[in-house]
């Protein structure tokens, strides 16, 4: 997400040319936010995605199986296995199509970060700290929730 100039922290994405923070969310099959994480955007996908599941491990005991996709490819699936004792799986494209085709349990999650940016507020990363923006997230969600 593009921040405006008054955030204290953003770093720069080179990939898709963009300085602000990158929003990590775990959500369920149904798409309901579980878990956030608001990062620098200088921060690779893969190690977000450590410190997200990191801060869950001991929360969700019960949580089996996580679908991702490709950006969390290679190391970060042994680290899980090893150090979570969940599945990460990644649900990948067929390269030799051309077409767009729905897969499944790929776009939850961007359905999820549409619903969240309905909200006027998070459209556009206004907050200065990240702590608050994770709240938003929350709040959002909440609001959508009920």
């Amino acid at each position: 997400m593009k921040t405006d100039e008054q955030a204290k922290t953003k770093g720069y994405d080179a990939g898709k040319r963009v300085k602000g923070r990158k929003r990590h969310i775990l959500v369920d099959t149904l798409g309901l936010l579980l878990k956030a994480k608001v990062l620098t955007a200088d921060v690779q996908d893969r190690d977000g995605a450590k410190m997200l599941f990191s801060e869950i491990k001991e929360q969700m005991p019960r949580l089996y199986l996580i679908w991702a996709d490709s950006s969390y490819r290679g190391k970060l699936i042994l680290w899980v296995a090893a150090q979570c004792f969940w599945i990460l799986e990644i649900v990948k494209r067929n390269d030799h199509e051309k077409v767009f085709k729905l897969l499944p349990k790929r776009w939850i999650v961007e359905r999820t970060f549409s619903w969240l940016n309905r909200n006027r507020r998070l459209s556009k990363d206004y907050e200065r700290k990240i702590e608050s923006s994770e709240a938003f997230l929350y709040l959002t969600m909440s609001i959508l929730m009920l």
